[in-house]
């Protein structure tokens, strides 16, 4: 179906800044301008968008939707990372049966659609030697109800590791050729290629250092770059990274990654927190990506990530959730509105504005996730976009109601987002979604999950 977009209050574009009409066909944005009339055929929708700024569809390069059901643990309220781990994730991934994997996708895509996010790239790491294919055959089936773009970055795991809770919770690592068979499975089944795909598959090992060998990284690098997949993993978010890499393989963590076929335009990190200039010159050199986590970087204690340092090497910044467990509101504009204020609590006030953090969380990480046509509001871009709505008292007193929702924060009311020219929240509902029903399978998942 063919929309027009009329009378918003402001557009986000770098080439029609002054737009207030959008019109999407065939999953495209076709024109933008002002007083754009509708087609004398009737053939499109017309959506009035007066009290709305328009966005690009936010892009979260790092989540864990599986988390969305471990929200606020008790055990894990007050624990840094190693110790959060064993109390939160690893505690519950062997009870995460494929059921409550799908509530939780769809709860956790629920959080980012209602934020503004058309795209999510899911770490998704419940995997061990007996496994089911069904957990993640789960999160694809959500996204693709909800109509949300979907990136699975496949976990894995070769070693027990460093981290808590992998042992006395009784999980066993996948091997190398189990990994790579099942890697094989899920690119054919579902791997998309293209710029603007509506699915992509990642090579994901879970901990290049904790969880990984180098000769299982190097393989799961060879496949990924046979089939230009992206490559993704975690590092360095807390300074163990480090203390372990050097002690194992007797090298720095940049280093190690490095010498397994880890760094690269198409590798990216979530995290990065303890970097200094040798590991940033290093990433920057090579093009290695980042996915900045601020939220849940601060409610574990980890540190912040010197995105402004890295910008300035050359670095493109992308923004992630990292999972609801460590990031309760599971809200992709919550990272922007953080990321914003955060360093400009370190390197004064005019270390961040508003419209570059909206590129992080947008065209930046579209880019880097290989979605080259999607991320910008301009002619010819898949039609990724998201209708705030700032007709509300909280945003009256604004005088710059392009970046509103960024500057004021949670809660915000998404009128309309668009996928691929397809309505995902469609006049305040999001299509395919039971609120209530959502709710209640999700509080069901939770208590199944206390009973254990």
């Amino acid at each position: 179906m063919a929309y027009l977009i009329k009378n918003a209050t402001a557009v986000f574009s770098p080439t029609q800044s002054d737009a207030s009409d959008i019109r999407i066909s065939a999953g495209k944005i076709t024109e933008m301008g002002c007083n754009l009339q509708p087609l004398a055929d009737q053939s499109e929708r017309v959506i009035d968008a007066k009290g709305c700024v328009v966005w690009p569809g936010l892009v979260n390069t790092h989540h864990h939707l599986a988390q969305s059901i471990m929200k606020g643990v008790p055990e894990g309220l007050n624990q840094n990372l190693n110790d959060w781990l064993g109390s939160v994730p690893y505690r519950y991934w062997p009870k995460v049966t494929p059921e409550l994997m799908y509530h939780a996708a769809r709860l956790g895509l629920y959080e980012l659609l209602r934020s503004g996010s058309t795209t999510c790239a899911d770490h998704h790491y419940l995997y061990h030697a007996t496994t089911s294919p069904e957990l993640e055959d789960a999160v694809w089936q959500a996204a693709d109800e909800l109509g949300m773009r979907l990136v699975l970055c496949r976990g894995s795991a070769t070693e027990v590791g460093s981290h808590h809770g992998m042992i006395e919770h009784g999980i066993t690592p996948e091997s190398i050729d189990q990994i790579l068979d099942r890697l094989e499975a899920s690119r054919s089944r579902y791997h998309q290629d293209g710029d603007d795909a509506m699915r992509k598959l990642v090579v994901a090992p879970t901990s290049l250092i904790h969880s990984s060998e180098p000769d299982g990284l190097r393989a799961q690098a060879a496949y990924a770059r046979e089939f230009k997949l992206g490559m993704h993993s975690h590092l360095l978010e807390v300074a163990f990274d480090e203390v372990a890499s050097l002690k194992k393989y007797g090298k720095r963590a940049v280093d190690h990654a490095g010498d397994c076929g880890w760094l690269g335009d198409d590798v990216w990190y979530a995290h990065l927190v303890h970097c200094d200039d040798y590991i940033i010159d290093r990433l920057a050199s090579t093009g290695t990506g980042i996915a900045h986590c601020p939220t849940s970087n601060c409610r574990l204690g980890s540190g912040i990530a010197p995105a402004i340092k890295m910008k300035q090497a050359g670095m493109a910044i992308t923004l992630g959730v990292d999972g609801s467990a460590s990031a309760e509101s599971g809200s992709m504009l919550q990272e922007l509105n953080m990321a914003w204020l955060i360093h400009r609590a370190v390197n004064g006030p005019d270390a961040t504005t508003l419209e570059q953090v909206l590129n992080w969380g947008s065209r930046n990480g579209a880019q880097l996730l290989g979605l080259d046509n999607v991320g910008e509001l301009s002619v010819g871009m898949a039609a990724d976009l998201v209708l705030y709505d700032i007709n509300k008292p909280r945003f009256a007193g604004v005088h710059s109601p392009l970046t509103a929702p960024l500057m004021c924060g949670e809660p915000v009311s998404v009128k309309y987002s668009f996928v691929q020219g397809r309505p995902a929240i469609d006049n305040g509902d999001i299509r395919g979604l039971d609120e209530a029903e959502l709710t209640a399978r999700v509080q069901e998942s939770v208590a199944q999950l206390i009973r254990g």
